[in-house]
């Protein structure tokens, strides 16, 4: 259902490289650049993507209240590595990784902000 998400971000390089190497962790590579505007990452053009870019009316990015990006990892160690990974880049910790009832049986996620402040949680079931 989802085709892409957005993300905001006032450095984009930054922004690129923390990215480039997170989304590593799950094989994922940067498919589409958009200028010095912004870029997206997918497992390929049919699949769903995570985007970064400046803002189109040339304002600062700002954090969504209640805003989050959920990323399928497909395992626990996917989603453990994830996580450390997003805190060794420079991501804040926003709960570690563990089962969560809130979610229904099974379903085991990590949250973490980026270094825009995105919140972000990596999760899988089972």
């Amino acid at each position: 259902m989802i085709g892409y998400v957005t993300l905001g971000t006032n450095d984009l390089r930054r922004a690129q490289a923390f990215y480039d190497a997170l989304l590593a962790e799950m094989g994922i590579k940067r498919l589409m650049e958009f200028g010095d505007r912004g870029s997206g990452w997918a497992a390929s053009l049919d699949q769903p993507m995570l985007c970064v870019f400046k803002p189109y009316d040339g304002r600062p990015a700002t954090v969504g209240n209640g805003v989050m990006v959920g990323l399928s990892a497909g395992s626990r160690a996917t989603v453990d590595r994830m996580h450390a990974k997003a805190l060794e880049l420079g991501g804040t910790d926003e709960g570690k990784p563990g089962l969560r009832a809130e979610g229904g049986d099974g379903f085991y996620a990590a949250y973490f902000r980026d270094l825009d402040g995105n919140k972000l949680d990596v999760f899988c079931y089972g």
